[in-house]
């Protein structure tokens, strides 16, 4: 008998069944949300600057997932840890996609991890990054933190005025170091400057509301630089530019030091040499791609939360005072701390915390997408990758989530992190929603997290950091203040750093 007819059976039924299950599913009605105009849906109740603080209005009316249309789509928001949880960490099999639009691909980075579609090309970059990112790897540079955050400290005291910078560049030469094995990093050159450059423009143009627009209206991805109001065809066209250079410029530089038998350790040289030696199959751009992902991600992330907690320590002296005594004592005033020193140091640990609580770097993260319809508590939430008006995006709103149980959100209060008789409250930062959810998580959160505390413990240990003053005398005032974007960091700020003993400052210039 031929199997013709069970086959077109068995179409026929699975097609009768989804198509009852869409039925049903289109019966369900959205999350909850404010009424929406026709096409341009809530784009005039947003606050464009800092829409997350809108979302989070929402979550008070109409609970933790809330739903709107911006230009034609279905925006799913989630204001709470338990359900981002729930969606993109245990159904990630269906909530790890990116939403279709033109953006990355205009801006010349749709090859960076974080914009990739789900599929094979980002299961290859997982695996890549899981290998030589992974959390053991992440302390075996716990050498280079320290030398790192020693250079810092030197720096600071050479040019206070210029901490900004030093805290690019701190970022920049760790991950410089440990992605190419590059260790002489200068500011000004590339490709610092060139990722500095790219990144700042990422951040301008990778808004979720504009990514709407130009999904809503993809015709205006084709208008020429030069016409009114297509500023964004100006920034596509440099990043794209930037793009290429900071991808090929330093896994070149790799790929000679290799050839001439000098090559560093770092991740680039050590996956590169399991190829070669036949230990592993896989592209050389998928190398390429995923060492650019890391400069990108890091770069901005890790010294925007730096500068975060030099202005958390100028507004809340009585909390660095503290850290201080307690480095003191545990620590002494004849060495600078290391990580074996970090058990110990619980008020530093508060510290660290409450900063990365406080000011939430990635207010919105990136967007995820479904890659299937689904239904939570009641709720449809229909798929996001295809071009049928209903479709939509999931936007995760870290900023709401790290406000989540806590009294005064606004205050910096490290003492919120100790349990009542004392003891500091079981934590694990690496696994807070700053750094993602589900299988689009920061692959390296353990290398980002160790470095950010080895700074934070240096600045405390050798500096009072305080309001600068004006030429007569007067204290600058500090606001707490922060751009929007992707990226969210301290308004530009003045502050002074006062050595704290001498005997700190031989040990920062013996580290030199």
């Amino acid at each position: 008998m031929s199997p013709y007819p069970y086959i077109l059976t068995v179409t026929v039924l699975w097609l009768l069944y989804r198509w009852s299950w869409s039925r049903k599913l289109a019966g369900l009605p959205l999350p909850p949300g404010p009424r929406s105009l026709p096409f341009l849906g809530n784009v005039s109740d947003i606050d464009i600057v800092r829409p997350w603080r809108t979302y989070s209005e929402w979550k008070e009316k109409y609970g933790p997932i809330v739903s709107c249309r911006l230009m034609g789509q279905t925006v799913v928001i989630i204001n709470s840890e338990r359900i981002a949880r729930q969606l993109l960490d245990q159904r990630s099999a269906i909530y790890s996609d990116r939403p279709t639009g033109p953006v990355p691909k205009l801006f010349g980075i749709d090859f960076i991890t974080a914009f990739l579609p789900y599929g094979d090309t980002l299961r290859l970059h997982r695996r890549l990054f899981h290998q030589a990112l992974r959390s053991d790897a992440a302390d075996s540079y716990r050498d280079l933190y320290l030398d790192k955050a020693r250079q810092l400290l030197s720096n600071l005291l050479d040019s206070p005025e210029a901490f900004e910078k030093h805290l690019f560049l701190y970022t920049a030469s760790i991950i410089m170091s440990v992605t190419y094995g590059h260790d002489k990093v200068s500011w000004d050159a590339p490709p610092i400057k060139s990722v500095a450059e790219l990144v700042e423009l990422i951040n301008v143009g990778l808004a979720p509301e504009r990514g709407a627009i130009l999904t809503a209206f993809p015709i205006l991805t084709r208008l020429p630089a030069w016409f009114p109001g297509a500023s964004f065809q100006r920034i596509a066209q440099r990043t794209r530019k930037l793009a290429l250079e900071s991808m090929n410029e330093p896994f070149e530089y790799v790929k000679r030091n290799m050839a001439a038998g000098n090559a560093p350790k770092s991740m680039v040289s050590d996956l590169l040499t399991e190829m070669d030696e036949g230990k592993e199959a896989f592209p050389e751009q998928a190398v390429k791609q995923i060492a650019l992902t890391v400069f990108v991600a890091g770069f901005d992330t890790s010294s925007s939360t730096l500068s975060a907690f030099i202005l958390a320590m100028v507004l809340n002296p009585e909390a660095q005072q503290l850290a201080q005594q307690e480095i003191d004592s545990i620590v002494g005033v004849d060495r600078l701390p290391d990580f074996y020193d970090r058990p110990s140091l619980k008020y530093v640990e508060a510290v660290f915390r409450e900063t990365i609580r406080w000011h939430t770097v990635a207010p919105l993260g990136l967007p995820h997408a479904t890659s299937s319809d689904d239904v939570f508590e009641g709720y449809f939430i229909p798929k996001g990758l295809s071009a049928d008006p209903d479709c939509s995006l999931i936007l995760p709103n870290i900023w709401d989530m790290s406000r989540e149980g806590h009294d005064d959100p606004d205050v910096f209060k490290p003492e919120r992190h100790f349990a009542s008789d004392g003891t500091l409250l079981p934590d694990t930062i690496a696994a807070k929603p700053m750094w993602g959810f589900g299988r689009r998580g920061c692959p390296g959160r353990f290398i980002a997290e160790a470095a950010t505390w080895s700074a934070v413990v240096h600045l405390l240990a050798a500096f009072r950091i305080m309001k600068a003053k004006d030429e007569a005398g007067k204290e600058i005032e500090v606001k707490e203040e922060f751009t929007s974007g992707v990226v969210c960091r301290p308004v530009p700020f003045q502050c002074s750093f006062v050595l704290r003993t001498t005997d700190r400052e031989k040990a920062i210039r013996l580290g030199d």
